[in-house]
This record gives C-alpha cells, sequence and structure tokens, in this order.
C-alpha cells in the first residue's frame, strides 16, 4: 500500500507537469482540442512511468501495460486523425463565448481544460497504478482473465463503432441524418458502452487483491464522465437541436446497454 500512495503522488505531479506543457503548446498553437487527442496518451505515459518506477507481479504489470497501450495509442490516434487540421469546433465555440465576455481565454482553459483533465485522469488511473504494484496473488486468477474478456469486448464497441461512424459521416448522402446502422442500431452509444467495459476490465484485474476495492474512484469516475450530464446527457442534447429525426431514434434504440431495437 505505501508504494501505490508513492506512485500515485509521483504520477500526480507528473500529470500536472504533462497537462501544463501541454497546456503551454495549445495556447501556442491557439488550439485546444489537443486535450482530446492527448487524453489516451496520457494513460500510456502514466502506466509507462509507472512500470519503470515500481515493483509488482510480472504478468499483472505486463497485461496492465499492454491493455493500457493499446486502448490509448488507437483512441489518441483516432481523435488526432478526426481533428487533424482545425480545433475541434466545441473548443472554438467555448473560446469565442470567453472572449465574449472579456475573460482571458488561455487563463480559461488552463483551469477548466487541462488542470482540470488532469485531475479525472488521475483519479482513473489509481486503478491501473494499483495494479502494476500489488504483490499478491504471485498469479493471474480468473478475476484478471474476466477483466480481459470486458476489455475485448469494449475494444470491439469502440473500435467498430467508430469505424461504422466514420464510414457513415463521410457519405454526403447520410449529411444531418442520425447513425442507426450496425452497433449504432442496438445502442445510441456504442464507443460509450465499449468505455465502460474497457474500464470494468481493469477493474476487474485490481480487485484480485481485496484492497483494489479503493481503485473504485477510478470507475465511478469514468461511469460518471460517461453517463453523468457533461458525457451522454450533454451529446444527446446537443443531437437533439442538430438532428430532426434524433427523438424517433431515441425512442426506438437503447440509451446504453446493447439491446434490440424497439419497434
Amino acid at each position: 500500500m505505501n508504494e501505490f500512495l508513492l506512485l500515485a503522488a509521483m504520477n500526480a505531479v507528473l500529470v500536472l507537469a504533462l497537462m501544463t506543457s501541454l497546456w503551454a503548446f495549445s495556447v501556442a498553437i491557439k488550439d485546444s482540442s489537443i486535450a482530446d487527442i492527448f487524453w489516451g496518451a496520457g494513460f500510456v505515459i502514466i502506466v509507462a512511468f509507472t512500470w519503470a518506477t515500481s515493483d509488482g507481479v510480472a504478468a499483472r504489470r505486463l497485461l496492465v501495460l499492454v491493455l493500457t497501450t493499446l486502448w490509448g495509442l488507437r483512441l489518441a490516434a483516432y481523435i488526432g486523425w478526426r481533428n487533424w487540421g482545425a480545433e475541434d469546433p466545441r473548443y472554438a465555440r467555448l473560446r469565442q463565448h470567453v472572449e465574449s465576455q472579456g475573460k482571458n481565454y488561455a487563463i480559461h482553459s488552463l483551469l477548466h481544460i487541462y488542470l482540470l483533465q488532469g485531475f479525472f485522469m488521475w483519479l482513473v488511473s489509481l486503478v491501473l497504478i494499483f495494479s502494476m504494484v500489488i504483490d499478491s496473488p504471485a498469479q493471474l486468477g480468473w478475476l484478471a482473465w474476466a477483466g480481459g474478456a470486458a476489455w475485448l469486448v469494449g475494444m470491439f464497441f469502440e473500435v467498430v463503432g467508430d469505424q461504422q461512424l466514420t464510414k457513415f459521416r463521410s457519405n454526403p448522402e447520410n449529411q444531418g441524418k442520425v447513425m442507426d446502422q450496425g452497433l449504432w442500431r442496438y445502442t445510441r452509444h456504442p464507443n460509450y458502452f465499449g468505455e465502460a467495459c474497457i474500464w470494468l476490465g481493469f477493474f476487474l484485474i485490481a480487485v484480485e487483491n481485496p484492497l483494489g476495492f479503493i481503485s473504485l474512484i477510478s470507475l465511478i469516475t469514468m461511469y460518471y464522465a460517461l453517463l453523468g450530464p457533461t458525457g451522454k446527457g450533454l451529446l444527446e442534447r446537443r443531437m437533439a437541436k442538430k438532428r430532426p429525426d434524433f427523438e424517433a431514434y431515441k425512442r426506438k434504440t437503447s440509451g446504453f446497454f446493447p439491446l434490440p431495437p424497439k419497434t
């Protein structure tokens, strides 16, 4: 437990340094949306740092390192490709709103985007840090394998869902329409469901050690980000304003768990 607390503190300092540096770069290039690109990559840096500075069960450390790296780099690459060449419109609107009130957007973005995101990144990463430093059980058990299976389900929903949405949006005929095909026929948010599965998987790996339940804060934080008012709720409010057929889609399609569409 002492090593976990030490590594948690060290990673807090690391995240603070990373997010402050990223903020300075975003001010220089006038693009706040790089914060989204860094979300996945930040966790990769955290587990790599923890791997290099801690001890623990080799198999569990390797499992967490590999799963986090695959998830984080895939997500960073996808968002980077999606946002390449221009600031995400959401951040552009925020910049305009803050500046229209006579406020300093650079300071606003430091406090409300980069440091806030860094804090949540650190909270969520605690489950990864814990898994990498615990020294018991000495072998991977059924919970770790169940966690790996949940991670696989989550990656399937994230990767396939993103690919299907990208293909749908690339067709000019779908301009202004709601995506209701493929995985999106069974859940309005296959990528959010996938993300929830991935972090449930990491939590299951951690709770092979009973003290891993302290990392429940990571799972709660992630689920609140996905399902709370600033996640799924905010996205759906925007969709309802932009897509006339969203309400019909909403009535027949599950909001989170994949289920057969209602007739």
